[in-house]
């Protein structure tokens, strides 16, 4: 009987995540940063995510970007069937999910031509050689000259000492006994034994109890998948702009915008070794072993065309930028490799606080002011480290708004109804990033509470507790489970009253509400 999971887990679902890297106007941005022209600008835009797990990013994205078409697919049945009932539960026109393999997908007939941007997030390195050709094979019939490919994936040196670990853990699972979550928890309580044992792989590796700790706090759907698949095997970068270059892909930049800032990576003997390479892919090979990068979010283009002095600057005037977190007029703290980040409150407390009034383009912010004698490199260095931070984001332009905010209200009444019942989505859909927004499922709950009617805080934690209570369910708080109702309904009430007044006035400059 042919195996149709192809060596990769099928046996527990997968998380239903958002990654903000698949963003169309964050992708722009990184390639607005590095100097190279994007097609996300033009009147139609096409989409591909190979790969979509449970289609939380296609969804968001479909939803806050009506003005792109999506396709998604994915070889899992269950995965696709929760990931098409969300997009008919919001009425989504502009997306399009498979349950196909990639060999299937290869040859759909109902695809467009060609599409702008291709992703795969957390795919690459977790599947079979074979269908990491076809992943190619795909990528050069059907994306357009300028066209942009997110590739994330684990990568060497930063596994290379714990891929011992990594397959133990996998050999534990596969062989032991009960259910998988079991197997699970049975294999990371026989590596801790190992560790404490003083095992010198363990000795020799000191990272490794980190990574076990970490591993302790991730959902085991996740560590399934991640420890599961008998093809996953991490690589060099060189190897990955290797394969790329069989699709006629050149390296563009990383998807995480702190990744372009230099300063904020390497000390400054190290910038000067890299500056010696003028070779982009020995380069950027260079920089894995400096920072031993074990996780890489690369972007390749189809055609790296940098873009003229003036069309950089350009580009960079009409980038709009919304405020991501609330600014309470504190400084904010970005810590990165090399430990805190400097800022100067001088700088920073101009653009949050009119940012905090609404999205602006760094032409209106030039306009207003708000940067006051910063140079133009100062200005751009500051942006992009905000935005790598999450304390900024790009956005989408005006235009198009109202068109948005109808497909997001939708969605987000789609995700906030199915938290009545459950908390495995963390993720709203916004108009105005074009991404999507993090938002607890206790907001979610506030938040369908207000689109009932009810006005205050108190009226939202009691919805919320006569949700909770009939399915036995209960608030913690500091790690204690409340019991009673007057204790439950307490912690719920301030809750909703600091969500009033700390998260929801941002919420509503992102448009999340509905």
């Amino acid at each position: 009987m042919t195996d149709w999971t192809a060596g990769y887990t099928a046996d527990l679902d997968y998380t239903h995540d958002f990654q903000r890297e698949l963003t169309p106007s964050l992708l722009a941005f990184c390639a607005t940063s590095q100097g190279v022209q994007h097609r996300l600008d033009g009147d139609t835009v096409t989409y591909c995510e190979l790969g979509c797990g449970y289609g939380m990013a296609a969804n968001l994205l479909a939803a806050a970007n009506p003005h792109i078409e999506f396709y998604a697919m994915d070889f899992n049945p269950v995965h696709i069937l929760g990931a098409d009932k969300l997009a008919k539960d919001a009425a989504l026109e502009n997306l399009h999910f498979y349950e196909q393999s990639f060999d299937e997908f290869h040859n759909e007939p109902s695809l467009p031509e060609q599409f702008d941007v291709i992703s795969l997030h957390g795919v690459y390195t977790w599947v079979s050689k074979d269908n990491q050709q076809l992943i190619l094979d795909f990528i050069t019939k059907r994306l357009k000259p300028g066209g942009l490919v997110y590739v994330s994936y684990n990568t060497l040196p930063g596994w290379a000492g714990a891929v011992p670990l990594s397959r133990m853990i996998g050999e534990l699972i596969e062989n032991g006994t009960g259910p998988i979550p079991d197997r699970i928890e049975a294999a990371l309580e026989f590596c801790e034994m190992l560790q404490a044992s003083g095992a010198k792989y363990f000795v020799d590796n000191p990272g490794l109890e980190k990574r076990l700790t970490k591993m302790r706090k991730m959902p085991k759907n996740y560590l399934a998948h991640e420890y599961m698949n008998s093809s996953w095997a991490p690589m060099h970068f060189t190897d990955m702009a290797a394969d790329m270059s069989q699709a006629k892909m050149s390296y563009l930049g990383s998807a995480n915008p702190m990744d372009h800032l230099d300063d904020l990576n390497f000390q400054p003997d190290q910038i000067a070794m890299l500056d010696k390479e003028y070779d982009p892919v020995r380069r950027e090979n260079l920089r894995d072993i400096l920072v031993n990068e074990q996780f890489r979010t690369d972007i390749f283009v189809r055609g790296r065309q940098p873009l003229t002095e003036r069309g950089a600057v350009g580009a960079w005037f009409h980038t709009p930028f919304a405020l991501t977190r609330p600014f309470t007029g504190e400084l904010p703290s970005i810590r990165w490799r090399l430990g805190e980040v400097p800022l100067e409150m001088h700088q920073v407390e101009p653009i949050l606080r009119t940012l905090s009034q609404g999205p602006a383009t760094v032409k209106e912010l030039l306009d207003k002011g708000v940067f006051g004698e910063m140079t133009w490199g100062r200005i751009t260095h500051l942006l992009t480290s905000l935005a790598g931070a999450s304390h900024i984001t790009p956005c989408l332009p005006l235009e198009g708004l109202e068109a948005r905010e109808v497909t997001c209200r939708r969605m987000n009444e789609a995700v906030c109804k199915r938290a009545e019942d459950s908390e495995v989505i963390h993720f709203l859909a916004s108009p105005v990033t074009g991404g999507g927004i993090q938002v607890n499922r206790f907001e979610q709950l506030f938040l369908l509470a207000m689109s009932e009617g009810r006005q205050q805080p108190q009226d939202w934690a009691e919805l919320v507790w006569m949700i909770l209570a009939p399915q036995g369910q209960r608030v913690l708080k500091d790690g204690r489970q409340l019991e009673t109702p007057e204790e439950n309904l307490m912690e719920l009430t301030a809750q909703a009253e600091a969500f009033a007044t700390k998260r929801l006035p941002l919420l509503k400059k992102l448009g999340v509400p509905f």
